[in-house]
């Protein structure tokens, strides 16, 4: 059963809400949070976590005096219902205060400001991706305002965040991340959020067209779909929850997500925890970005706008990309030799002399393959009321929240509460991967590994990648066709 997220009723001292003072107690220490992020394969909801955080009452009129007439770019997007996702390529962008957004937002007549070309009836706007470092970059005290030590990160606060602040409809495509996980804060309105698993990938046919490293689209609209073109799609398991202020969403690795605004002013803060998988999956982005960039800037060279998301910004020439790949390999390597460095020195310490086959166990353990997620503890013993699993739709749940929660499930086992309203993580985007690595103690250091451009293509060509291809590019055609 899921009730007593913030808002709710007080509870017992036997439910540890209240402590023996009558101050109010979370109710996960910091470890005990992390090590639920670390293990839970799912999708849930933590409560009652940012009650006495400063930024629990941030408002965007509140952000529009901090920021004290700074402009930001906001997203427009059209309303609408078609079945084609509004990509931001395909977006048209303001340059505004966030007073004026809210005065737009407010005075649907408004015909003055920036945002005078957009009637408010036809359009949504979107301050999206906003790096606090970035946003306030003068205000660093901001910074204290978002606590996640919290969740069992010392340090992190919003140095290492992002604010979203949305109208009605706003949204952001259906997309996952390829780095890390997620934690989200939602501060002012609603938020509703489509969730589907990693092992649904193949039904919501990835792109990477709009490019942006880091995240890997849909090119479904997933709340309109068009079954015809993506009939795959049926099969997909979709999770959907409604987020209120005062709850902070995890999404955990590799999880498909659409989010839309449902009230008039949105305000949320995300940040993206860093993970060992991300090692690997950065080296994964250069040899994509590396591709795509190669073949469409010689297709194009002049109009990267038709492929290449807005908030890439980054230089898509061959020579940087290609240092860029190096970088994340020899990170991958470094990172490698490091980890078997400290299991070597662990047994050591502990009096043991590494035999022959421990060494080897150990390369085995830390050799170039793709992370398992084999060794996570399961979680799903410490859902309740202060940690609400996001389940999917079809999902039949029972039972009755207690109190006067402000949470509910409605029937098709959505969470939802009744309230008065991916990917472009800039210290993951590579952050590891340029850095100089240090040598490790192995005879062929990292650093002097050279990835050239015949490598990458030797390995392009190999038969059982270009078969792969082969198949997927007739299957992605045969949509058209039949």
């Amino acid at each position: 059963m899921a009730a007593g997220c913030e808002g709710s009723a007080p509870r017992t001292l036997g439910e540890r809400t209240v402590g023996e003072e009558g101050e109010r107690i979370k109710p996960f220490t910091p470890e005990k949070a992390k090590e639920i992020i670390m293990s839970l394969q799912q999708p849930a909801i933590f409560c009652n976590m940012v009650f006495d955080w400063p930024s629990r009452h941030w408002t965007a009129e509140h952000l529009s005096k901090v920021l004290e007439g700074k402009q930001i770019r906001f997203r427009m997007g059209l309303r609408g219902t078609g079945t084609v996702p509004q990509f931001e390529t395909e977006c048209s962008y303001v340059d505004a205060t966030l007073e004026e957004f809210l005065t737009w937002n407010c005075d649907k007549s408004s015909t003055s400001g920036p945002f005078k070309n957009y009637d408010h009836s036809k359009f949504w706007a979107y301050a999206d991706y906003k790096y606090f470092v970035t946003l306030f970059e003068d205000k660093t005290d901001v910074f204290q305002e978002v606590v996640w030590s919290d969740f069992g990160f010392p340090g992190r606060n919003g140095q290492e965040s992002t604010l979203w602040i949305g109208s009605l409809g706003a949204h952001t495509p259906c997309h996952l991340d390829s780095y890390g996980c997620n934690l989200v804060f939602q501060v002012q309105g609603r938020k509703r959020w489509y969730l589907f698993p990693p092992e649904d990938t193949p039904f919501l046919y990835p792109t990477r067209i709009p490019y942006e490293e880091s995240s890997v689209f849909s090119k479904i609209n997933v709340v309109n779909p068009d079954l015809k073109h993506f009939p795959q799609f049926q099969k997909a398991r979709r999770h959907m929850v409604t987020l209120s202020p005062g709850q902070v969403l995890f999404v955990p690795r590799h999880w498909w997500h659409y989010v839309e605004s449902l009230d008039p002013v949105t305000v949320s803060i995300n940040s993206w925890i860093e993970l060992e998988e991300d090692h690997l999956a950065r080296v994964e982005e250069a040899v994509t970005r590396m591709l795509v960039c190669t073949l469409k800037t010689a297709e194009d060279p002049h109009h990267p706008r038709t492929w290449l998301n807005p908030t890439e910004v980054e230089e898509t020439s061959h020579e940087v990309n290609s240092c860029y790949l190096n970088s994340a390999v020899c990170a991958f390597f470094d990172h490698c030799a490091k980890a078997k460095e400290v299991e070597m020195q662990a047994l050591r310490e502990n009096g043991e002399e590494p035999s022959v086959q421990e060494h080897m166990e150990v390369e085995q353990a830390h050799a170039p393959s793709l992370p398992a997620g084999a060794g996570k503890q399961e979680a799903a013993s410490l859902f309740g009321p202060d940690l609400v699993p996001v389940t999917p739709v079809s999902e039949e749940r029972g039972g009755t929240l207690e109190g006067n929660s402000e949470e509910r499930v409605s029937s098709n086992g959505e969470h939802f509460a009744d309230l008065p309203c991916v990917r472009r993580q800039q210290t993951s985007k590579g952050a590891s991967a340029v850095a100089e690595p240090s040598a490790p103690r192995n005879p062929v250091a990292p650093s002097r590994i050279f990835v050239s451009t015949d490598d990458l293509l030797d390995c392009l060509v190999n038969p059982q990648v270009t078969r792969m291809v082969a198949q997927l590019l007739i299957q992605g055609k045969s949509c058209d066709t039949f």
